[in-house]
């Protein structure tokens, strides 16, 4: 994983503690140099931000037309009425901002990205299945999807080929994502008037045209279904939480850095999901599946339509940009050594071609796909999210410089992450998923029950994860009560 000029610390510095693996070379806060090293400790004499920029960080990627269509699907896809698409949005997005604010607030002091302080509740090696799985839902299918997006938005706008319209979108979301994290938050700041202004006034306009009474005919489980899917798209950020803390001082408010990270991801996904179940009540439900960029927009005067478009096309690089370094960070903190300077870079590069091949194969049936995804999504999440929860509960006590050594160590293990994930994930699939490709056991006899596979798989882990460590401790303070160090 490290660069070849790298090693372990061994003593503490002013620039960084011991036992961690520091990131090389020289970044500051210049945007046109590309971000070196990978998933390494960020020295002190590099940090740098405010809190406030996790406003339009978490803003800016929700304003594009995936957003958009959680909220189609609740109306059109799943038959809901207008108000309980709007509870079911609520809902499902705050469980989302609020484990968004919880995990940002960590990576001032531990310094890190997100999957690499996963390695606290899963071990080193236990934790290439949450990092695994994050470069592959972040780099190659969120990518994927909102490459898709963008280009529809683009070929509407423009009449260009849609390959054509897919080859410039993914350009410009690699240059960005391949010069890294400063790049990355100033492109989200400059997109956020435009976007907020173009999307504001368009929700207005589009919930004007709207028949928030309009008749529901809701499938089984209907209201299970929007809440799972939107939580799977709220929660689809949660893995990335710190890449965009990390570079900040150890000694800035978490309360802050809580508050904007879950304000920008609650405001933006809550707006334009409800512009959206709007929209699906003043249009047919095929056409709102089968054509939505062009449903959606034309409810809009001409000049606002194209607007929009330009908007959706815009909002997509700004997810993607976000998509694409976090995946390519996920990847380089599954512990796979790259002895490259611009390895965290390359990797992006990487990904993105990959992405861009999956989302030349995915301009069709979008709808059905983007459903999957987001419950697949929420499927995982929610189960690697309590052992995260639950680790940050048992160990609060644990001091930062014994965390700290833990995350570049190697032979650090924690079996319980891994296994009651895997348990987690596994049984309430097996139990409760209720999408095209796989029904469970319980919705194929009770269809009503809708999908909770989220709801159980994050249950399920929590209660392994708790009982597997409370055994553990008890086991070990019972053959040496002396010699016991916290939780491990």
């Amino acid at each position: 994983m490290a660069g070849s000029d790298q090693e372990l610390t061994t003593l503490a510095s002013s620039d960084a503690p011991a036992g961690v693996l520091v990131r090389e070379g020289d970044y500051g806060e210049r945007i046109t140099t590309v971000e070196p090293g990978g998933a390494e400790f960020i020295p002190l004499h590099e940090r740098h931000g405010k809190p406030l920029q996790l406003f339009w960080t978490w803003t800016s990627p929700n304003l594009e037309f995936a957003t958009v269509f959680v909220g189609v699907l609740a109306v059109a896809g799943f038959g809901m009425g207008f108000w309980q698409a709007t509870l079911a949005i609520v809902i499902g997005t705050a469980a989302g901002a609020a484990a968004q604010g919880v995990l940002s607030a960590r990576g001032p002091e531990h310094g890190v990205p997100q999957m690499v302080l996963s390695r606290l509740g899963f071990g080193y090696w236990g934790n290439i299945l949450p990092a695994g799985l994050n470069s592959i839902t972040a780099g190659i299918g969120w990518f994927a999807v909102n490459s898709v997006s963008g280009t529809f938005a683009l070929n509407t706008l423009t009449h260009m080929p849609k390959w054509l319209c897919l080859v410039i979108i993914v350009a410009a979301q690699l240059v960005i994502a391949f010069f890294g994290h400063n790049l990355v938050h100033a492109f989200e700041r400059y997109a956020f008037p435009l976007l907020a202004l173009i999307f504001l006034v368009a929700t207005v306009w589009i919930l004007s045209k709207s028949h928030p009474g309009a008749a529901a005919h809701p499938i089984p489980g209907a209201f299970l279904l929007t809440t799972g899917a939107v939580f799977g798209y709220a929660a689809g950020w949660n893995p990335y939480a710190a890449d965009y803390t990390r570079y900040f001082p150890p000694n800035t408010s978490k309360k802050a850095i809580g508050w904007w990270s879950a304000a920008g991801l609650f405001v933006s996904c809550v707006i334009l999901e409800i512009a959206g179940a709007g929209s699906a009540t003043a249009a047919s439900a095929a056409a709102s599946l089968t054509d939505p960029t062009t449903t959606f927009t034309g409810h809009l005067p001409t000049a606002m339509a194209d607007l929009t478009l330009l908007a959706i096309a815009v909002g997509a690089i700004a997810a993607n940009v976000l998509n694409i370094y976090s995946g390519a960070m996920s990847f380089v903190a599954t512990g796979i050594r790259l002895p490259l300077a611009l390895r965290r870079a390359i990797v992006a590069l990487v990904f993105g071609a990959i992405g861009f091949v999956v989302a030349l194969t995915g301009l069709h049936d979008a709808g059905a796909r983007y459903t999957n995804f987001l419950l697949i999504i929420a499927y995982w999440i929610a189960p690697w999210l309590a052992v995260m929860f639950c680790d940050q509960f048992l160990y609060r006590r644990r001091s930062l410089s014994e965390e700290e050594g833990l995350l570049f160590n190697k032979q650090y293990s924690n079996w319980a992450g891994p296994v009651a994930m895997l348990v987690g994930v596994v049984v309430s699939v097996w139990l409760f998923s209720n999408q095209t490709e796989y029904i469970g056991l319980v919705p194929t006899h009770v269809p009503a029950v809708g999908d909770i596979t989220f709801e159980v798989g994050f249950v399920i882990t929590a209660v392994i994860y708790l009982t597997w460590h409370a055994l553990a401790d008890r086991g070990a303070g019972s053959r040496a009560p002396a010699a016991v160090t916290p939780g491990r």
